[in-house]
């Protein structure tokens, strides 16, 4: 089974301790964020973790006790994006991040790494050819440390509008000179560009539509083949794997205005102080009505990948 912690929360950025509390004890408890009372139970044992998958823009927190997660398997996206603070308000510089990523790289392999760089949105001041410029230069910083970049256009959720007041939809027309410009500058620092739930039509040499987190991204980071159960997919125009989410909705502090895990600034810092390091849940603590329920887990590798099958 894939192990997810980035879909709801920045963990390495804001719960590393948490996170690292909950490998050494075995397990961990996730409460379902539409019936609060059900709770699930995961082992974070590797005989049934094919690989745990981290999302965050701060992987620094998690670095110097990677030895802790030797007997895992691990991917990793960083997102590093163009933007300052008056988009990403509590977001590290984006030279540390960059830094981090290839310090990380270098730990755990390039093949294990992916850039994301989203989600793209155009205004006065982030224009087409600023994201094009800026996207260069991180390119060029991240050159060899990862062969993949995720790239996507914001989505108006109903949070974002509430958040981010004015914001709109990147045109057709805008994504297409966006998208020839980041292929252009991909192939030319060796990255693959796995556009996330976008319009098919941009595919090229080597941008796909078919997933960032798919199955066959998980391969190859794996290095060998997965028998992933047939179920329905989290998001039916997406072929990611993004179950089994150990996360929480309202906790990332990076307090970007696009998120669409967040409600508001409030509820953040309220449920933030909610939070114990000691916890089996990532957000308060286990209450007398709570029903805990075992997930079933098992393994789906299966057999090594031939190297010429990735060719």
């Amino acid at each position: 089974m894939i192990l997810n912690t980035g879909s709801r929360t920045d963990i390495p950025a804001y719960y590393s301790d948490w996170f690292y509390n909950r490998i050494q004890a075995g397990y961990v408890l996730v409460r379902n964020p539409y019936y609060p009372t059900q709770i699930t139970k995961y082992l974070l044992n590797p005989e049934v973790i094919d690989i745990i998958v981290f999302c965050t823009k701060n992987p620094l927190p998690m670095i110097d006790r990677l030895s802790l997660l030797a007997d895992f398997d691990t991917f990793w996206f960083v997102t590093i994006t163009a933007y300052g603070q008056d988009i990403e308000p509590y977001v590290l510089p984006k030279e540390q991040v960059i830094n981090s990523f290839c310090r990380l790289s270098s730990l755990v392999g390039s093949k294990r790494m992916s850039w994301r760089y989203d989600p793209v949105f155009i205004t006065d001041q982030y224009s087409i050819e600023y994201h094009i410029e800026q996207f260069g230069r991180m390119a060029e910083a991240l050159s060899g440390y990862t062969d993949q970049c995720v790239v996507s256009f914001i989505d108006l959720y109903e949070k974002t509008k509430r958040n981010f007041r004015g914001i709109r939809s990147v045109t057709a027309g805008e994504q297409e000179r966006l998208i020839a410009g980041f292929s252009q500058i991909a192939k030319a620092n060796g990255m693959q560009i796995h556009l996330c739930c976008e319009n098919a039509g941009l595919v090229r040499e080597n941008v796909d539509a078919d997933g960032c987190m798919s199955k066959a991204v998980l391969e190859k980071a794996l290095g060998c083949r997965l028998n992933v159960p047939k179920k329905r997919l989290a998001r039916s125009e997406c072929s990611c794997l993004l179950g089994a989410d150990i996360g929480a909705y309202n906790t990332c502090g990076h307090g970007c205005l696009y998120c669409y895990a967040n409600y508001d600034r409030e509820t953040v810092v309220k449920n933030r102080m909610l939070h114990n390091v000691t916890s089996p849940l990532l957000i308060g603590d286990v209450a007398e009505n709570d029903v805990i329920k075992t997930a079933e887990q098992k393994s789906w590798k299966n057999g090594q990948i031939n190297i010429f099958d990735l060719l």
